[in-house]
C-alpha cells in the first residue's frame, strides 16, 4: 500500500463538508488560492515548488473500491455520498507560478477551479505538497545566495520525518540551486547528481586510519572526500596531506560541530600548500544560510 497517494490522503472535515455540499445541491465551480500570509522573520521571499506533484495528485485523483468500503463502514457517509465520490474525478483547472519562481506574501502561487466538491476535497493534499516542497526550496535558495560559487549538497534524508519528506526535500533543494544529494533514490526519481564521501564507522572499522582512506578512495575514485575527525583530527589531516597525490583526494569532511570552529585555522595551514581542495560541514543546529555565510567567508 502506498500510503502518500490515494484520495483518502485528507482531513475529515473536507469528505464532510463535500458531503454537505452534495447533499444540497451545491456543486457550481469555485476557486481556492494558495497563499502564505507573512514572511518569517529575516527572510525576504520565498520560492515556489511542488507544482508537478500536485499536478501528479489531481491526475490521478479517485476514491479506490477500498476506500469507498472503508469509508461506508465508519458510518459517516450516505449511500449516496459514497456513490458520488465512487465516480468523481478532478476535472477542474489549475493555475499556477513556475516551480523555481519568487513570491511574497499573500501573491497566490496556485489557484484551482472546479466544481466546489472536488476543490474542496483535494485542499488538504494540495497544501501538504506545496507548503513542505516550498519551506525547503526557499530555505535551500538563500543558502545558495551566501555560498556564492561553493556547491552544496543535501544530505537531510537521514533526518527528513519519512521517506516521501526525504524524497521532496532533496528535489526542492535541487531546484532552489543545490548541487546534489546524498539520497540515491531521489537520484534516480528526479535526475538530480548524487554525492557522498564516507562515515565515522568506516574509519572505525578498520585498524588504521590510512587503510581506510585507501580503501575509501580504491572504492570511489572518482570523488575520494576524506572524513578526518573520528579520531584526532589533526593527526587524520597530517595522514590526508602524505596521501593526497597518491589517492587522488579531492576534499576533507569534517562532521563534528563542536571542533570546526577549533580547528579551521590548523586546517587552512595544513592545507594551504596542498593540491586539496577543502570541504567542510557546518554545525547542524544553526540557522543554515549563516553557517554557510561564515563557512564561506573563512575558506
Amino acid at each position: 500500500m502506498n500510503i502518500t497517494s490515494g484520495a483518502l490522503l485528507t482531513d475529515l472535515y473536507e469528505l464532510t463538508m463535500a458531503q454537505a455540499y452534495l447533499a444540497q445541491g451545491m456543486t457550481d465551480i469555485a476557486v481556492f488560492e494558495f497563499f502564505v500570509r507573512k514572511l518569517p522573520p529575516q527572510r525576504n521571499f520565498f520560492m515556489a515548488a511542488g507544482l508537478e506533484q500536485v499536478l501528479n495528485y489531481l491526475e490521478e485523483f479517485q476514491f479506490s473500491d477500498a476506500d469507498i468500503a472503508w469509508l461506508d463502514q465508519t458510518g459517516g457517509f450516505s449511500a449516496s455520498s459514497l456513490d458520488a465520490l465512487r465516480a468523481m474525478r478532478f476535472t477542474g483547472e489549475v493555475h499556477a507560478m513556475p516551480e523555481g519562481s519568487l513570491f511574497f506574501p499573500h501573491e497566490p502561487i496556485l489557484r484551482i477551479t472546479a466544481p466546489l466538491p472536488q476543490a474542496q476535497l483535494v485542499e488538504t493534499r494540495v497544501m501538504n505538497l506545496l507548503n513542505f516542497q516550498t519551506m525547503v526550496a526557499s530555505k535551500a535558495c538563500r543558502s545558495v545566495l551566501v555560498a556564492g560559487d561553493k556547491p552544496l549538497i543535501d544530505f537531510g534524508l537521514r533526518r527528513a520525518h519519512g521517506a516521501e519528506a526525504g524524497l521532496l526535500a532533496a528535489r526542492a533543494a535541487y531546484l532552489a540551486g543545490l548541487a546534489g544529494t546524498s539520497n540515491v533514490s531521489a537520484g534516480a526519481r528526479f535526475g538530480i547528481p548524487i554525492y557522498g564521501t564516507m562515515a565515522h564507522s568506516f574509519v572505525q572499522a578498520h585498524l588504521d586510519e590510512s587503510e581506510a582512506f585507501i580503501h575509501i578512495a580504491e572504492a570511489q575514485p572518482r570523488n575520494v572526500v576524506l572524513l578526518i575527525d573520528t579520531y584526532d583530527t589533526e593527526a587524520a589531516a597530517e595522514k590526508v596531506v602524505s596521501l593526497a597525490s597518491r589517492l587522488n583526494a579531492r576534499g576533507i569532511s569534517i562532521h563534528g560541530s563542536d571542533s570546526i570552529a577549533e580547528i579551521w585555522p590548523t586546517m587552512r595551514a595544513k592545507f594551504g600548500t596542498s593540491s586539496i581542495a577543502e570541504v567542510s560541514r557546518p554545525p547542524k543546529s544553526s540557522p543554515a544560510e549563516i553557517l554557510t555565510r561564515n563557512a564561506s567567508r573563512r575558506w
